[in-house]
């Protein structure tokens, strides 16, 4: 499973916390949570891969929001901070290895933003609605469509 995912998994954790010493820690606790978790997997709800990237995707998430996060961002050196501004240069993170780009470019514009923002940025569904100044509605409304286009989509790339 290390093999074939993690590439992919550090990609979206790394996107999220923007530090690859950070993202490789959560890859790790990821791999145990799911290794200990293993039996609350459910082919029914989704793909394996996506259960394993909503847990880093968490992990990645609740990292970022902890108080430890926010006190050694605020404490970085210069140096750390060219190293940020050299990454967030970058167009698309190691996602791509499996093919997921190019399946999330054929989402209509707008829910490839929300797509882009919630699932590879971090973003909560209430920090989208108010950065779009859209509903909270609308936006789980367009997250579910997306998500069934994408469900769709990979189906045909079966």
């Amino acid at each position: 499973m290390y093999d074939n995912y993690s590439e992919a998994l550090f990609g979206v954790i790394n996107r999220i916390v923007q530090s690859d010493e950070i993202a490789n820690d959560i890859l790790q606790e990821s791999f145990v949570k799911i290794w200990k978790n293993l039996d609350s997997y459910s082919s029914e709800k989704g793909s394996i891969y996506t259960w394993m990237l909503n847990v880093c995707r968490n992990l990645a998430i609740d990292t970022v929001r902890s108080k430890a996060y926010k006190n050694e961002t605020q404490n970085q050196s210069v140096e750390d901070s060219v190293n940020d501004i050299d990454k967030s240069t970058q167009v698309f993170g190691k996602e791509d290895f499996i093919g997921l780009k190019k399946v999330i470019d054929k989402l209509r514009p707008e829910y490839l933003e929300l797509i882009n923002k919630i699932y590879f940025e971090g973003y909560t569904h209430d920090e989208v609605s108010k950065e779009f100044q859209i509903p909270l509605g609308t936006v789980k409304t367009r997250i579910r469509a997306a998500i069934l286009q994408l469900r769709e989509a990979l189906k045909e790339n079966e």
